[in-house]
């Protein structure tokens, strides 16, 4: 298992300027709650699904097997 940064540099650049502006919450989602706090909930329960390959919500992230 590894993760990593999606390859596209301007994904990468667009996102993380969202997370300067939001205060390090999913630029993607509306609520400012902890689950969303990069890297949010959601993707921390996908790395640990043994089965699961692919792009955290917002893309930033990717998960390969």
């Amino acid at each position: 298992m590894k993760v990593t940064f999606n390859p596209d540099e301007n994904v990468v650049k667009t996102i993380k300027e969202g997370l300067e502006r939001t205060g390090g919450y999913c630029p993607c989602k509306l609520q400012r709650t902890e689950e969303n706090r990069c890297m949010c909930l959601e993707f921390r329960e996908q790395i640990k699904d043994p089965d699961f390959e692919g792009f955290c919500h917002c893309l930033l992230y990717y998960k390969s097997k």
